[in-house]
């Protein structure tokens, strides 16, 4: 049997194949891919690529992303990042300037959480005890605030004019 979760994934596959109620062929079809190649991706015996798995996920309906996932070709916090940036983008209700700003936050949110984590990670081998940040006058009062003025100042541009 082949290492990296291919197995798994063969389990997987066969699962929602047959929760889709497809026989193995027709799943084949399908996908592009030829019957024996796909009865041994189920059986774990090999480990398709991206590509094959793109075909097959679109053939069940289901998320390549989770295949990958599955597959160990990607992390799943790639894949909840990923969902969410295609869940903003696919949003018929607000136009595309919206959007943008909405992922620029979003991504703003994610370095801002990703630095503070490795600072607390950092801090906290190294501060003595008592000594943590959010007290009065600490950073935790000012961590919002950067966001917030950064949402703002996206929306100024497109507003009214100064004088209104």
């Amino acid at each position: 049997m082949a290492s990296l979760n291919v197995g798994n994934l063969g389990e997987y596959l066969r699962e929602q194949r047959r929760t889709a109620q497809l026989s193995l062929r027709q799943l084949a079809d399908a996908a592009g891919v030829s019957n024996p190649y796909l009865s041994q991706i189920e059986r774990g015996l090999r480990k398709p690529s991206a590509e094959v798995l793109q075909q097959v996920a679109k053939a069940l309906r289901i998320s390549a992303e989770t295949l990958y996932v599955r597959a160990g070709i990607l992390d799943e916090t790639e894949r909840e990042e990923l969902e969410t940036r295609a869940v903003v983008l696919a949003d018929p209700s607000i136009n595309e300037r919206q959007k943008q700003v909405l992922l620029q936050i979003y991504d703003s949110f994610r370095k801002e959480n990703a630095a503070e984590a490795a600072a607390a990670a950092a801090g906290s081998a190294a501060a003595p005890a008592g000594s943590a940040a959010g007290g009065p006058g600490g950073p935790a009062g000012t961590t919002e605030d950067p966001a917030g003025a950064r949402a703002a100042a996206a929306e100024r541009p497109v507003d009214a004019s100064p004088d209104a």
